[in-house]
């Protein structure tokens, strides 16, 4: 709601300003322009999208996220110790985690939401210390092959788009640790006032 009511300001604000300064035709052209090159961006990333998409599929088939998510499920029971008494919101959790890790941030985000809906059972409105570190993963998830990014950068014309590894494994590392920290802190600090 809040992003819609921004946009639509920011559409009305260039109308506005386009009629006072007398440049409504700039304001058309610039609006045709953006629409052009979103579809252009959205069809060039829906490419991509689609063959990762087809990898995560595979890798569903033959047991390799299953296998993934299996691997991570030691270190989810250490992080999130109630969530992982549930298999089901810990099979989640762990599916979510391993689709993250390979980019694939819209395949995890249903998982996410399902295993956030499972850990607020019995909450009464009120996110516990484990379901807000499970938002913390996913906002700063590791991620092994950025499939999104690289998708955008091929579509902006980058001649090699997975160049960026490096840099994605560090910021992943940094932003998940520093997450981790702030996470544990907070619900340290927030257990000492109770």
């Amino acid at each position: 709601m809040a992003m819609a009511v921004l946009w639509t300001g920011m559409v009305l604000l260039s109308v506005i300003f386009g009629l006072i300064n007398g440049r409504m035709e700039a304001v058309s052209a610039a609006a045709l322009e953006g629409a052009g090159s979103a579809i252009q961006l959205c069809i060039s990333m829906a490419g991509v999208l689609c063959l990762w998409s087809g990898v995560m599929e595979l890798m569903n088939r033959c047991g390799l996220s299953a296998k993934l998510a299996r691997a991570f499920r030691p270190i989810l029971k250490a992080l999130l110790p109630r969530a992982s008494r549930d298999e089901k919101t810990l099979a989640a959790v762990s599916a979510n985690v391993s689709a993250n890790l390979l980019g694939l941030g819209n395949a995890a985000t249903p998982l996410g939401i399902q295993a956030a809906r499972r850990m607020a059972v019995g909450q009464e409105g009120v996110a516990s210390d484990e379901l807000c570190l499970l938002v913390v993963l996913n906002t700063a998830s590791i991620q092994l092959i950025p499939a999104t990014v690289a998708s955008v950068r091929s579509a902006a014309g980058a001649a090699s788009p997975f160049d960026i590894l490096p840099a994605v494994w560090l910021a992943s590392v940094l932003s998940v640790t520093a997450g981790l920290a702030a996470a544990k802190l907070l619900a340290f600090l927030g257990g000492r006032r109770a």
